[in-house]
């Protein structure tokens, strides 16, 4: 009966869990031995033959005849007149088979075989789950919203899977219910102890690469190709593209007719700005475009520290740099270089670290994460935006325009 019981609870999760016969057949015999080796000591000498179809389990105990007195080992070995209580007809050297019934390990081995049994399909199941979804990794993946906490929001797929968004990997702009469902990209996929944990990303620039794929035909026919992919998530992106047939204008494809293919993608993505440009071999070429919609009036280029020397006229300046820096960051992160930007007949300004014994330099480099490096580069800004696009007080950026007033008023 305990037999019996043991294959129909395991039958369960066979079903349950949708396991093949060949494993759950492994995975049975695997726990019987362990609770074999638990009882005897050793199992090399025991046979499994399990039926699950039918339900039917046995255990079979294989020791060898010895005389009464020479026992060693209970496992291995059984007495002649033992053996005769089986089969009257045993002599000494002959090979015993009898069968071991479930209820003979004990009650205590029967429940702590059954919990390994359950522990041992989870962790089948668990990794299975974790193969599925490491071969998804970097794909787009939608999933329900099932609990929101602090620091992330668990998701369920329609299998059931626990999937997690973490704060860091939603746009800031997000907002989700529960039952609401949510897209991304499978950042990640690790093994915590015997639990796959999936980690679910809305920030990554695959992201944005897999949704171009998605709602752009030819991206996704591959005659149109995403070369390179910057964000910085809610705000601004950059995506530089290329197509493998010329009469394909590959930034018209991907934007579409006043912008109706790209607006479906900016809307996923909090109304990100995302600007899109040609990719080119021609590293000049690259950065001018990268730059967009600012247009430069030449540019010196160090190829061997990667920087860029970049002139422009000065009302071109502040869409060079765009709002908060973001424009003139994302451009350096595509082309990979590192772009200062210099304001034609800007011969007589002077650069902020000059300034170095009046301001700390932590307030200079606050000051050159927004692309302004030099006095005339912050005079030309408008105190109110300045407050807005830096992390400053407002009295110390006062301070900070006072002194260098000054300097040109000297």
């Amino acid at each position: 009966m305990e037999n019996l019981a043991l294959i129909e609870s395991f039958s369960e999760f066979k079903d349950e869990k949708m396991i093949d016969r060949v494993t759950l057949m492994a995975i049975l015999e695997d726990v019987l031995r362990t609770a074999l080796k638990r009882k005897y000591g050793e199992d090399d000498n025991f046979d499994i033959i399990i039926n699950p179809d039918k339900g039917d389990l046995e255990i079979w105990r294989n020791r060898v005849v010895v005389a009464d007195d020479e026992v060693e080992d209970d496992n291995s070995e059984i007495s002649l007149t033992e053996a005769r209580k089986i089969e009257p007809d045993y002599e000494v050297g002959e090979d015993v088979a009898e069968e071991v019934k479930l209820v003979q390990l004990g009650r205590r081995a029967i429940l702590a075989l059954r919990q390994n049994l359950i522990s041992k399909i989870h962790e089948h199941d668990n990794t299975n789950i974790f193969k599925q979804f490491k071969d998804l990794e970097g794909e787009l993946y939608s999933a329900e919203v099932h609990h929101i906490r602090h620091r992330a929001i668990i998701l369920l797929d329609d299998e059931g899977n626990e999937i997690i968004l973490p704060k860091d990997r939603q746009i800031p702009s997000d907002f989700f219910r529960k039952g609401e469902n949510v897209r991304g990209v499978i950042e990640s996929v690790e093994m915590r102890g015997t639990k796959p944990n999936i980690v679910l990303s809305r920030t990554s620039p695959k992201f944005l690469e897999k949704l171009f794929e998605q709602e752009i035909p030819e991206v996704f026919d591959g005659v149109i190709q995403v070369k390179a992919v910057v964000r910085e998530p809610g705000e601004k992106a950059k995506v530089a593209v290329d197509s493998y047939d010329d009469r394909i204008d590959p930034v018209g494809a991907c934007v579409g007719v006043k912008g109706s293919r790209i607006h479906g993608i900016v809307r996923e993505l909090g109304n990100e700005n995302i600007d899109v440009i040609n990719f080119t071999n021609n590293t000049q070429l690259y950065i001018a475009r990268a730059l967009s919609p600012a247009k430069i009036i030449s540019m010196n280029l160090d190829e061997e520290n990667k920087r860029a020397e970049v002139t422009l006229h000065p009302d071109e300046v502040s869409k060079a740099i765009g709002r908060r820096g973001h424009n003139i960051r994302l451009a350096g992160k595509l082309t990979g270089y590192e772009i200062d930007v210099i304001r034609e007949g800007a011969e007589e300004d002077v650069e902020l670290t000059e300034f170095s014994d009046e301001i700390e330099m932590w307030i200079i480099e606050e000051f050159k994460k927004i692309g302004l490096d030099t006095a005339k580069s912050v005079l030309e800004q408008d105190v109110a935006d300045l407050i807005k696009r830096t992390d400053l007080e407002d009295e110390t950026i006062y301070e900070v325009v006072n002194i260098l007033k000054s300097e040109f008023e000297d």
